[in-house]
């Protein structure tokens, strides 16, 4: 009778760890998305029915579950109609991250900040290039012109093609493109530190504690930079301005959250479909 061997038997319970694994992540998948809907269905009603902060509740629980930017747009609608005008422009900001093209969306941003006589934030050139298009986009675009440029340069040497004109000329568009979009990576990677205050009268500190001199009062939505972090405090910058510390309740990123972070007039209109992909004004 032939035995197995511990290495034998070790790496059949890899294998079989690997496959459980593959199993379950498509159906953890599809439990998130599930429930992601299943909030957001429950947040359209209860925004419908008035009851504001509870769409909040479940409208915030499905960008949780699946960020969409119809999730983080319905949300932002609902904090404004709460009087949270911070945390909405935050969820508009979110929401405009992921698409751009949404024009309701930034309709919105334009409409509270003006009500609430606020600038947005200040943006080099490049990035505004880089809020053309979603951030993801951007990188696809710029990876896949670099490795096509290069492949349609090395391959056709390699299989001892015919040599033409062809591979040269596409692998310098390539070689153009990737050039083009890098810039707009830099300003993705920049704009990633953009933040929003949530709360009104949020004061900034001189140092990073509670007993620490007032520099300024920063009203709910206003625009800031991060720079850095230290105990419940961070460090930001309003417009390239004035610049200190906030509790870090205060204040939140737009984007790329660092596990530490998380933590009367005519509005905007809602969309009441489907799991947040689609936005109406």
């Amino acid at each position: 009778m032939i035995g197995c061997g511990p290495n034998q038997r070790g790496g059949a319970l890899l294998l079989l760890v690997l496959a459980l694994i593959g199993a379950l992540g498509p159906a953890l998948e599809r439990s998130r998305a599930a429930s992601a809907a299943d909030s957001f269905f429950m947040g359209s009603q209860a925004y419908v029915a008035g009851d504001y902060p509870l769409a909040a509740t479940f409208y915030r629980q499905a960008a949780a579950d699946a960020p969409a930017p119809g999730v983080w747009h319905n949300l932002g609608n609902a904090e404004w109609h709460c009087g949270h005008p911070g945390k909405a422009i935050l969820a508009w900001e979110r929401a405009q991250w992921l698409d751009p093209f949404n024009a309701n969306t930034r309709a919105n941003l334009r409409y509270a900040r003006k009500t609430a006589h606020l600038d947005g934030p200040n943006l080099a050139w490049y990035e505004v290039y880089s809020a053309w298009l979603p951030a993801s986009a951007w990188a696809v675009i710029t990876t896949a012109s670099f490795w096509i440029a290069v492949a349609l340069v090395t391959v056709p040497g390699w299989m001892r093609w015919r040599k033409a004109d062809w591979p040269q000329g596409f692998a310098a568009v390539g070689f153009t493109l990737f050039l083009l979009t890098t810039p707009a990576l830099i300003g993705v990677s920049t704009r990633s530190r953009l933040g929003v205050v949530l709360i009104d009268q949020a004061p900034l500190r001189l140092t990073p504690t509670h007993d620490a001199q007032s520099l300024a009062k920063l009203a709910a939505g206003e625009s800031a930079r991060w720079e850095r972090e230290r105990g419940d405090y961070v460090y930001i910058r309003v417009n390239n301005e004035s610049a200190g510390w906030v509790q870090r309740a205060q204040f939140s990123p737009i984007c790329g959250l660092r596990p530490r972070f998380q933590n009367g007039s005519s509005s905007p209109g809602m969309d009441t479909g489907g799991t947040g992909n689609r936005s109406t004004r």
